[in-house]
């Protein structure tokens, strides 16, 4: 697979491609089931699927006060759109100039003379060009001009459409279990463990921790059940999982994401890179008034995330 980063990255001798577009934050089903149907068309007609996408956000060009947080950062993007079917991803920079194009210029730059689209698809309510003014319509009257066929598929899943938005909302109220119903998978995150202040090795509960972004999505404050995988040696691991600050020790304000593996206290994970996933919410997170009702407190976590996870398997 080959990412490209601007139009002119796309190499001048590319045939004819099928063509999906859109912001893809967490490939998930919805975007799946377009890039399903393009991959049906590719393989009848021979052709490569290429994934158009945008970074930054559009929203945080435009209106970045009210830019969404992301779910996925560009690489896993578009290892994400790989597994989906895509062979090849062009991250489009989008920035003011591009924002100005109008629909038919888009699909003149874009779709035509860089990708030779022979067919475009998208989702049904996809909107696009100068301020969100083309449609599926005026994708398909451009198609008619320039020479591909624009495809327009219905929106998947009930009764909650399947969107970035929704898995969002999830993720902020910690429905990471409603989250992976619609990503098709359980949500993530990636990160290289960190050394922190040792204080759950003290406890009995060694962690390894990984930073949290601020534009990046993670699940509300608390306790979870999941895996973390060492992406070093794929091997993976049960774990309790917590996101926050740890309020019952104060100064802390670095919100985190600390994982224990089960059982394990022998492990090394310093400097490792690990992707954490997220199967069921435990709890919310608590100030306790002591250590001893802590402790009492993560002996139960780590018996009912052993259970969750025994139930998901």
């Amino acid at each position: 697979m080959q990412i490209w980063r601007s139009l002119d990255d796309v190499p001048a001798d590319l045939g004819r491609t099928v063509v999906v577009i859109g912001n893809f934050d967490g490939v998930h089903l919805g975007h799946q089931r377009v890039i399903g149907e393009a991959r049906a068309t590719a393989e009848t007609e021979t052709l490569r699927v290429v994934a158009v996408t945008f970074d930054p956000h559009p929203m945080a060009v435009l209106r970045p006060e009210h830019a969404p947080t992301t779910i996925t950062d560009i690489v896993t993007r578009a290892g994400l759109l790989r597994d989906a079917g895509v062979d090849d991803v062009l991250a489009l920079p989008f920035d003011r100039e591009v924002a100005s194009w109008t629909p038919e210029e888009f699909a003149r730059r874009v779709l035509c003379d860089a990708l030779h689209a022979a067919v475009v698809v998208v989702g049904a309510n996809f909107r696009y060009g100068a301020r969100a003014s083309g449609d599926v319509a005026t994708l398909t009257a451009s198609g008619e001009a320039l020479g591909f066929r624009a495809v327009g598929v219905p929106l998947d899943g009930g009764p909650q459409v399947w969107s970035s938005t929704y898995v969002r909302t999830c993720l902020a109220a910690g429905d990471v279990a409603g989250a992976a119903q619609a990503l098709g998978r359980p949500f993530t995150v990636r990160g290289v463990v960190v050394r922190g202040d040792r204080r759950g090795r003290e406890l009995g509960f060694p962690t390894a921790n990984v930073p949290t972004r601020v534009m990046t999505a993670a699940p509300a404050d608390g306790v979870y059940a999941g895996w973390l995988t060492r992406l070093d040696s794929g091997e993976r691991l049960p774990a309790a999982i917590s996101v926050g600050t740890n309020p019952t020790f104060d100064g802390e304000r670095e919100r985190r994401v600390e994982s224990y593996v089960l059982d394990r206290d022998d492990l090394e994970l310093y400097d490792v890179e690990v992707e954490v996933a997220f199967v069921d919410r435990i709890r919310g997170m608590v100030r306790f008034d002591g250590v001893g009702a802590l402790v009492e407190t993560m002996h139960d976590d780590v018996r009912r995330a052993r259970e969750l996870l025994q139930e998901a398997a």
